[in-house]
This record gives structure tokens, C-alpha cells and sequence, in this order.
């Protein structure tokens, strides 16, 4: 079974980073042309465009601060002049900063935070669901992470994030869900991207350890679910928090 997307836009935050690049790629794959963002990766963003065109599917570079109302409707307007209304958003940038402990965390850390996980899903919304709600199809996918049910000690900014993002998109899910738009979360693991693969970081046997599965995942275990959740054997899932994690955290009922 196939996955097709032709004929379908979609448009990944963080797209120029590690996990994001990967997202494009396999978006790209399945047919669907492709906006790129970044905030400040504009090499890494052409240079993927340019091998996303090279594969044979549309694509261009946008720049925006997803936590930013303006600069998100900016991003908007771009993307639906050039390659028209996204059906497809992947809310997956987010701010990087240095953890500790919730005493000696910087009050500016969980701003940045709020900004990039939970602003930035809901302004995505608001630029984009509109389109979508005229078209009566679409895709809302967040990427959110394991860490947001560890609750481990230093993760407190990213997981209050990542906890508050949660909660918005689950309202989302049902307040847009009669226009057959569905909204999900993919929860990665700590998986191995290029910045790692093939290096003596790539094996990491203490986190290992504890995941049901014995090892760690890719970057595109994340992308193979993405994918999987824009298309249409999705079409009955939303509301969902999904990790990807090879078990190592599994929600309960």
C-alpha cells in the first residue's frame, strides 16, 4: 500500500534542522510539493529545496519566527502566492537552550518555550486552518516528544512546552474536526539523525536499555509516521499523541 500525496501542499516549520529535513524528504517522496521554513538555516533550506525540485515535486524556502503572529500571516501569504493553500502543516520547529534545574532555569528559557511550542501551533492555526476549513481537508501535525510524559529532572521549560502545546491541539482536534481536518501529535524518541549516524554517539546503551525495543530509532521513524498521518489511512485518527519511541513511553487508559 502506497502512501500518495500528489496534488497536496504541505508546509514544515523547522524544516531546514535535523528531523525537519528528513520530514521534507519523505513528503516529497510520496508527491506532495513542499515549503520549506527556517529561521535561520537559509543554506540548508535551499540546498534542500533544490534536491526536493530535483525529485520532481515543487518546493521553496520561506523564513519566519513561528512565535510571531506577523511573521507567520508573512509566511502564509508567501506560500499560498507561490505554490498555493497548504492542506498539510507540520508544526515541528522549536528553540534550543540549555537545560537545568527548575531553580536555576532562566525565566526567558520557558518564554521561549511557550513562544515555540505553544504559539507557534497556534498561530500555524490560525494561518492556515482557515484554507483548509474552504477546502474541507486537512492535516495539523505537531511534533511533540517523549519527554512530555518522563517529566524527568532539567527538561522543565521543554516539557511545559510541549505539555501546554498538547492541550491546545486536543481542543483544536475537536473544534475543527467536523471539516474533516485532523489533528495529531508525533512524540519522538531520542532517535539518531545525521548529526549522529555513524559516529560512537550513535549508540547510546543506557537509554538503550530501557526502551522495550532495545535500541535506539531514526529520524525517519519520525517521518514514516508524518507521512502517515497526512494521508488519507489516517483519515479516521485525531486527537492523537503518538509516540514513536520503540515503547519507551506508552500512554495509558
Amino acid at each position: 500500500m502506497n502512501i500518495d500525496l500528489s496534488n497536496k501542499i504541505a508546509l514544515v516549520t523547522g524544516a531546514s534542522g535535523e528531523l525537519g529535513r528528513v520530514i521534507t524528504r519523505t513528503l516529497a517522496s510520496c508527491g506532495a510539493d513542499v515549503a520549506i521554513h527556517y529561521h535561520n538555516g537559509k543554506a540548508r533550506a535551499e540546498e534542500l529545496a533544490r534536491e526536493v525540485e530535483a525529485s520532481g515535486a515543487r518546493a521553496m524556502t520561506v523564513q519566519a519566527d513561528v512565535g510571531d503572529g506577523q511573521s507567520v500571516m508573512a509566511m502564509r501569504d508567501a506560500v499560498v502566492a507561490t505554490l498555493g493553500h497548504p492542506s498539510i502543516i507540520v508544526n515541528n520547529a522549536v528553540a534550543q537552550y540549555n537545560w537545568t534545574s527548575v531553580l536555576e532555569q532562566a525565566v526567558e528559557d520557558y518564554e521561549s518555550q511557550f513562544r515555540s511550542c505553544v504559539l507557534q501551533n497556534v498561530l500555524m492555526a490560525k494561518a492556515f486552518v482557515p484554507g483548509m476549513i474552504a477546502r474541507n481537508w486537512g492535516r495539523v501535525i505537531a511534533i511533540n516528544t517523549e519527554c512530555a510524559m518522563q517529566n524527568f529532572p532539567n527538561q522543565s521549560a521543554y516539557v511545559s512546552g510541549k505539555r501546554g502545546m498538547d492541550g491546545v491541539l486536543r481542543v483544536l482536534a475537536k473544534e475543527i474536526g467536523e471539516h474533516q481536518i485532523t489533528v495529531n501529535q508525533v512524540a519522538p524518541g531520542w532517535m539518531i539523525s545525521d548529526k549522529y549516524r555513524g559516529t560512537p554517539e550513535e549508540k547510546q546503551p543506557g537509554y538503550s536499555a530501557n526502551v522495550p525495543l532495545k535500541r535506539r530509532g531514526y529520524d525517519q521513524d519520525i517521518a514514516n509516521a508524518v507521512v502517515f498521518l497526512a494521508s488519507d489511512l489516517a483519515a479516521f485518527i485525531t486527537g492523537a499523541y503518538i509516540p514513536v519511541s520503540g515503547g519507551n513511553v506508552m500512554p495509558a487508559i
